[in-house]
């Protein structure tokens, strides 16, 4: 019987795996969706940004306005003030009192005309005429505030009606020399300056301008509501942060309407406070389109990706799976399914050089059929393949461990590898396929078989071919000592031993 040579074993080439492709596609997903995430998350908070500067801009705008015309008008109350403890105006005419008064006085169509009130409220000079019909004022919130405390200063009503016209009261205290009350000079701003002032702005349709008075009273506010106009928001939250702070932003629900704003202040040297407030949806609608287009497009992207790549998984798998069916088909033998002569070759030089490494005996069966040669050429070809495939099952019911190798070797000789079986266990294995073959053939004229044993712990200086010579010397013991028996060979004499 001969062995053959060691025959090469092609490497298997690498094999892209479905869960692979998977979960590179998944990871890969993953990672394009966190920078979109993160775009979309810079660019909320671009637009938050550019809407917080758009309102501080706004906002100084409209305060500067405000201070610049508050300011001016009141500098002309200061100047009536001082005019009127000049000892020599009480004996001018009443034109060239005008005159002297009122020639450099402030003068638009929104303000209203300056008046004085004695220190008992009475009116006693208006620049409107030279007669000024009687009035009394001395109830109203403006001449108490001047009356009762002398460092008032600029004082600004609450919105009021004043002749005839809602406006907001600005007035000064005269006072002599020696600090007595000598009455109030006054004026008013209409509302008619704010109406104009806000609609020469660009607002959105839930945009709100709010102008404030340092006790949190409503001096104007634009949508224009005359309920809310002369309101105090001094419990609203948030206010008493605008009106303690010289400026910044929050986000809070509108004191009206409930609705969710960037609110943004500006606190200018009078006192006077201008909150603009802006809705987060109109903040964010151009981003929300954006976001809403990139993540339909992203998702169709996704979805495609998702597709292709479980499309490519089942192609994968299923070309996976006809390699496996090929290499079975490569390295198993067709008639008796057990595994070929190259499949063998293969199987033992890898086991030898686990055995080496572990230092771990490996064994070696190698079984032939008895008489095979004339049981076929009595009986037919197909006859003969029905005893290989009977001898094929009772081998692989006796070997049933997973490192363990069966294979048809070649004609009618199989061989059986054991990794880690010692010679004695080796033996028994060889019985038991001996006798399972004899039970299954009932008659000794059918088939036995016999059996050549070898198991060694292999060392660095020797090679498999060893281990198959030394089996296929006991197998042919086993035939010359009569067939239908197991020969274990003894190493490294080679001596045998029934």
């Amino acid at each position: 019987m001969r062995f053959g040579l060691r025959k090469g074993v092609a490497s298997r080439p690498w094999r892209l795996s479905a869960k692979l492709l998977i979960a590179s596609s998944v990871v890969t997903v993953i990672g394009f969706s966190a920078i979109c995430a993160s775009v979309m998350l810079d660019m909320r908070r671009g637009e938050e940004e550019l809407a917080r500067q758009s309102l501080e801009n706004l906002a100084s705008s409209i305060d500067s306005d405000i201070s610049r015309n508050v300011e001016l008008y009141d500098l002309s109350l200061r100047a009536v003030a001082s005019s009127m403890v000049v000892p020599e105006i009480k004996d001018v005419s009443k034109t060239i009192r005008h005159l002297i008064l009122f020639d450099h006085a402030a003068t638009a169509k929104h303000f209203g005309a300056i008046q004085v009130f004695d220190d008992e409220g009475r009116l006693t000079i208006d620049a409107s005429t030279l007669d000024p019909a009687p009035d009394n004022r001395s109830n109203e919130e403006f001449f108490q505030v001047h009356r009762d405390r002398p460092d008032a200063g600029l004082f600004i009503s609450r919105p009021m009606l004043y002749r005839g016209a809602y406006a907001i009261v600005l007035s000064r205290r005269i006072s002599s020399d020696d600090g007595r009350f000598l009455g109030v000079v006054a004026g008013s701003i209409r509302f008619s300056y704010f109406h104009d002032l806000f609609g020469r702005l660009n607002l959105g349709p839930d945009d709100i301008i709010t102008v404030l008075r340092r006790d949190a009273t409503v001096i104007m506010r634009t949508p224009f509501d005359l309920d809310v106009i002369g309101k105090n928001l001094g419990r609203v939250p948030g206010v008493m942060r605008v009106l303690s702070e010289p400026s910044g932003s929050f986000s809070g629900l509108g004191a009206l309407d409930g609705v969710p704003r960037l609110l943004v202040w500006r606190d200018g040297p009078r006192p006077l406070v201008v909150l603009v407030g802006k809705p987060w949806t109109s903040i964010f609608s151009l981003w929300r389109r954006e976001a809403t287009r990139m993540g339909a497009i992203m998702t169709a992207l996704v979805s495609f990706v998702l597709g292709v790549t479980l499309f490519l998984a089942r192609e994968i798998g299923r070309r996976a799976l006809a390699e496996d069916k090929l290499e079975e088909l490569a390295t198993t033998d067709a008639l008796t399914g057990l595994r070929n002569r190259r499949k063998f070759d293969a199987e033992i030089d890898a086991e030898w050089r686990r055995a080496a490494r572990q230092k771990m005996p490996l064994a070696l069966l190698m079984i032939d059929a008895d008489h095979f040669k004339s049981y076929n050429d009595t009986f037919g070809h197909q006859a003969g393949d029905q005893v290989l495939v009977g001898i094929a099952i009772c081998i692989s019911d006796s070997v049933r461990r997973a490192g363990d190798c069966a294979a048809r070797y070649g004609g009618e000789e199989f061989a059986v590898l054991l990794p880690g079986v010692s010679p004695a266990d080796a033996l028994s294995v060889a019985e038991t396929i001996r006798l399972k073959v004899q039970q299954w053939s009932g008659d000794p004229a059918v088939t036995t078989v016999s059996i050549g044993v070898a198991s060694l712990t292999p060392s660095a200086t020797m090679e498999w071919h060893e281990l198959v010579k030394a089996a296929d010397k006991a197998l042919y013991a086993a035939k010359a000592n009569g067939r239908d028996r197991s020969v274990l060979a003894s190493i490294p004499k080679l001596s045998l031993v029934a």
